[in-house]
């Protein structure tokens, strides 16, 4: 991995945030400051891709890419998170169960 400076100015109380994370880790300052972005970064993937999907602006698959999970991972998390994202009418509902299950 490649790593690129990074010049950034931050709030005081955030600084005072990454000494404790520093102290409390036993890591460099970098490497904390790396850490919480890449965590940060990554939080971010996945709200982004669960308000897409709750709004119906994403496939399942597609929220799943974009958060960098496994779909059965992506499945914990809406329910962890009680995110619903299946809305069917209940006309829809009947019609898919009765395609599925054809009257004989």
């Amino acid at each position: 991995m490649t790593l690129k400076p990074l010049a950034v100015r931050i709030p005081e109380e955030i600084e005072k945030e990454i000494q404790i994370v520093v102290k409390q880790e036993g890591l460099d300052r970098a490497t904390v400051v790396r850490n919480l972005l890449e965590l940060g970064i990554s939080e971010w993937r996945k709200q982004t891709a669960l308000e897409l999907l709750r709004d119906g602006k994403v496939t399942f698959a597609k929220a799943a890419e974009m958060a960098k999970l496994p779909l059965w991972d992506l499945a914990d998390l809406l329910k962890q998170r009680n995110i619903e994202w299946v809305r069917f009418s209940r006309e829809e509902l009947e019609k898919e169960f009765e395609e599925a299950y054809p009257a004989e």
